[in-house]
C-alpha cells in the first residue's frame, strides 16, 4: 500500500473475487501514473501486528488469486497495464485453502497471465515466495528490490527437504541462489532496483522516485509494442528457462 500510495495518483481499491470472499492479503484496483489508468495489485502483510493478523501475514487464500485475476481481465478488456508488487512467504497452506482450491487458483493465473493481452511489469519488494509470488510474477519483465529474494521455497525448508537439516540454511541459500544480483546474472529478472549507493542506503523517497521513472519509461516501450510481438516476447522469456 505505501507503493500505491506514492507512486501513483488517485488509487481505487476494489474489493472481493465475486466468487466466496474478499481475501485482505491481496490488494488491488486502479490508479494513474503519470495520468494514464493502470491496474495495480500486490500482496499486503501489513504494519502492525492487528495488521499483520487481518492481511494473514500476507499468505493469500484461493479467493485473493482469485481476486487478483478479476482485476487482471478487467485490466485487459479496458487495454489497461498491469504491475504487481510482491511480498509473500508463499500461499497460504491451512485445509480451508486447499479446499477452496489453492492450487487450481495460482495455475489459474499462470494461464491466463501467459497471455494477458495488455503489458504486465511484476515487481518483488520484499519476499518472493514459491506458487504464492510467482502467481503475480508471469510478466513482461520482472523487477527485483536490490535487497529482496525470489525463492521455490524458503532456505530452511530446501535444506530439511535436501539434508533433512534447516539448519543449514546458510548453505542452502548460497546453493539456491535467491538473490536480487545472482537472478539478475541468471537472466530470470530483467532489473534490481538499487536500495543503495556506495554502501549507504537509499531513501525510500530516492527508491519510489527511481522506481516510478523507471515503470512510466518501460510502459511507454512495452505499449509500443504491437500484442503479437508482446505476446511472444513474454512467452520466449520464459520459455528460455
Amino acid at each position: 500500500m505505501d507503493y500505491f500510495e506514492k507512486i501513483f495518483d488517485e488509487y481505487q481499491e476494489f474489493h472481493g473475487d465475486r466468487l466466496f470472499s474478499d481475501d485482505e492479503a491481496v490488494v488491488g484496483g486502479v490508479a494513474l501514473l503519470d495520468n494514464k489508468p493502470v491496474t495495480v495489485i500486490g500482496i499486503q502483510k501489513g504494519r502492525n501486528l492487528p495488521e499483520n493478523l487481518r492481511r494473514n501475514f500476507g499468505s493469500p487464500h484461493p479467493e485473493g488469486y482469485r481476486k487478483a485475476l478479476r482485476l487482471m481481465k478487467q485490466a485487459e478488456k479496458f487495454q489497461r497495464p498491469v504491475i504487481t508488487f510482491i511480498n509473500t512467504a508463499g500461499a497460504f497452506c491451512g485445509i480451508g485453502a486447499e479446499e477452496r482450491g489453492e492450487g487450481e487458483a495460482i495455475a489459474k493465473n499462470l494461464l491466463e497471465m501467459s497471455d494477458l493481452k495488455v503489458p504486465i511489469i511484476a515487481i518483488i519488494i520484499g519476499e518472493g515466495g514459491s506458487g504464492g509470488a510467482l502467481a503475480l510474477a508471469l510478466g513482461d519483465e520482472v523487477w527485483m528490490l536490490e535487497h529482496s529474494i525470489y525463492a521455490i521455497l524458503s532456505p530452511e525448508g530446501f535444506a530439511s527437504i535436501l539434508w533433512k537439516d534447516g539448519s543449514r540454511s546458510v548453505e542452502a541459500a548460497e546453493l539456491m541462489k535467491i538473490t536480487a544480483r545472482e537472478l539478475k546474472e541468471l537472466g530470470v529478472i530483467e532489473r534490481v532496483i538499487p536500495e543503495t549507493f556506495r554502501g549507504e542506503p537509499l531513501t525510500q523517497a530516492a527508491i519510489v522516485k527511481r522506481l516510478k521513472a523507471d515503470l512510466i519509461y518501460k510502459l511507454k516501450e512495452l505499449s509500443s509494442k504491437e500484442l503479437p510481438e508482446l505476446l511472444e516476447a513474454r512467452y520466449q522469456r520464459f520459455r528460455k528457462y
